[in-house]
């Protein structure tokens, strides 16, 4: 009797699972933040999400992690933007700076876009989510170096660079701009929307970093054979 009503209560209770440091066994389900996910009707549903629709009704599921959120203003970018930014473990602070940052660019469009001629407001981007994905886009160096030793020497060897890396290097190169001593008297998120406009019309000294990575990199072609040795 003590037998069959283990196996019965076996697919809801933790059991032994492969993966370290796992909190749940595979028979719990994956959850699912979307909230468009939910006000389909049940008539537009396929088949696969009737399916999986019924298995949320019978077996449990995970909890959703603290990154996961359902609101429309998420955006993963921003968001590694504001772990980058945080230190000493202070994220309520990273993200009131960026939001600074991001109403600093809006108000700073918007006093534009009132003053330009008529001809001239179309051209004239106000929003500042759109600003700051360009920005970085603008920011991305395409190739980078990386010191490889032949011979006894050490080479500057030009490599292409993952879209990871760029990324991660347009943003630190971004704040540490904006932490430079030569700001000191200026708020972080009025250097931030400074450089963030700047970089949107491929100005600034984000830009001329990467502009001479590039011209390094193009100096050093001769060594680019290196990288397969």
């Amino acid at each position: 009797m003590a037998a069959s009503i283990v196996k019965l209560l076996a697919p809801w209770t933790p059991r032994f699972c492969p993966v370290r440091w796992t909190r749940y066994n595979p028979y719990y389900l994956e959850p699912d933040p979307h909230k468009e996910v939910y006000s389909i009707p049940e008539s537009e549903l396929s088949p696969e999400q009737k399916e999986e629709k019924e298995l949320k009704t019978l077996r449990p599921i995970k909890a959703a992690r603290s990154s996961e959120t359902s609101s429309p203003f998420h955006d993963p970018v921003i968001s590694k933007f504001v772990n980058i930014i945080m230190q000493d473990g202070n994220k309520a602070q990273a993200q009131g700076i960026m939001t600074q940052t991001l109403e600093m660019i809006k108000r700073r469009q918007v006093e534009k876009f009132h003053r330009a001629p008529m001809a001239e407001k179309e051209t004239i981007e106000c929003n500042p989510y759109a600003i700051f994905h360009q920005a970085l886009e603008n920011c991305k160096p395409i190739i980078g170096l990386v010191s490889i030793q032949r011979g006894g020497r050490n080479y500057q060897v030009p490599v292409p660079l993952t879209d990871k890396r760029r990324r991660f290097l347009a943003m630190k190169w971004m704040i540490t701009e904006c932490r430079d001593n030569k700001h000191r008297r200026t708020h972080m998120y009025e250097k931030l929307s400074q450089e963030l406009l700047a970089a949107f019309n491929n100005e600034g000294n984000v830009i001329k970093r990467k502009q001479d990575l590039h011209k390094m990199a193009e100096a050093n072609r001769a060594y680019a054979h290196y990288r397969w040795w």
